[in-house]
């Protein structure tokens, strides 16, 4: 069985974006691969996390994977920081990364643009992502778009370590959904749906008061034009709704045109923000059941315990391989 790797960050609160691009997917690919999927919290800490909003972050991203319908008896679950060899493997593969390739991805590129204070977090987190994937040697890395740039950085480093030191890591393929995997956001359709906007408006929220999130969805931007067919460039807001509406009935985009055709955008909304709230409630009720006493910690542990061994095995090799050990352990 193929292996396949993924770790979201317990920054802000869950959105119906990171539902349908990253969490909802996940479901189905753990009946065809291996899972290892990891909370990356040491990611978090490239910019300041209140401590106990942190904490309250993590463990509903915990509850919410579950809640979504991952099995953590097939699915290895863990918290990154659990598994400490992260840390120490992303410092030797930062020292094959040149700052010229750290300054070329896109988060600290933007970030610069905008003159923000830059902590050393945010210009060399990549190389612990290199890490996080590498240790585990997954044939597949499933990302957004926006995200696939630092899936090819890792492909180069793990080329230029095995080239230098001899075959240690597998050389990972990004995997892009071609629906859902950028969901945007509901009142400005041009930019991606994200936890971090000051304004919510465009943002659904898992955890939210289910009428809101339906509001939010009847009151979403889109164009005069009042036909729904999919067209991005054109016809951004209502190309955006499809994609949840697809994504959320396991149905084509073309089959849900032809539902429509010689119906209004109001029928539309409608019907879809009775969709997306059945989902959301069938999640939040989940959530209320698995976040009573220690299930979620006894989750984690045996998530690390599997993880571990295989971190440990990984960096042993990197570590005789590169020199860093003179005795056999």
């Amino acid at each position: 069985m193929k292996r396949m790797l993924s770790g979201i960050k317990p920054t802000g609160r869950v959105t119906l974006g990171n539902y349908i691009g990253a969490i909802k997917p996940f479901v189905s690919y753990q009946d065809e691969y291996e899972m290892f999927i990891f909370i990356a919290n040491l990611h978090s800490m490239t910019v300041y996390q209140e401590p106990a909003e942190l904490r309250k972050n993590t463990k509903d991203l915990i509850a919410l994977y579950i809640a979504a319908g991952l099995d953590p008896e097939r699915v290895t679950l863990f918290l990154q920081s659990d598994v400490l060899e992260h840390a120490q493997l992303g410092w030797y593969l930062g020292c094959m990364v040149s700052m010229g390739e750290l300054s070329r991805m896109t988060q600290y590129k933007d970030k610069a643009a905008k003159n923000e204070v830059i902590g050393a977090g945010i210009f060399n987190y990549p190389s612990l992502m290199n890490a996080d994937i590498l240790m585990y040697d997954p044939d597949f890395v499933p990302v957004g778009e926006d995200q696939k740039q630092h899936v090819e950085l890792c492909r180069d480093v793990a080329e230029k370590f095995n080239s230098r030191y001899s075959d240690t890591f597998k050389v990972p393929t990004p995997l892009v959904a071609k629906v859902g995997g950028r969901i945007m956001d509901l009142q400005n359709p041009t930019k991606k749906m994200s936890k971090s906007e000051e304004t919510s408006k465009g943002c659904i929220y898992i955890l939210d008061d289910i009428n809101i999130s339906k509001k939010k969805i009847k009151s979403a931007m889109t164009d005069s034009d009042n036909s729904v067919h999919f067209d991005k460039e054109n016809k951004p807001g209502i190309s955006n709704l499809l994609e949840i509406y697809s994504i959320l009935t396991n149905r084509t985009i073309k089959d849900i045109e032809q539902q429509y055709v010689g119906k209004g955008y109001g029928e539309f909304k409608g019907d879809l923000a009775e969709i997306v709230g059945e989902e959301l409630q069938r999640i939040q009720d989940k959530y209320k059941e698995i976040t009573t006493g220690s299930y979620l910690d006894e989750v984690l542990k045996a998530g690390a315990e599997k993880a571990r061994p295989l971190a440990r095995k990984k960096l042993a090799k990197v570590e005789r391989k590169m020199g860093i050990t003179i005795t056999k352990r």
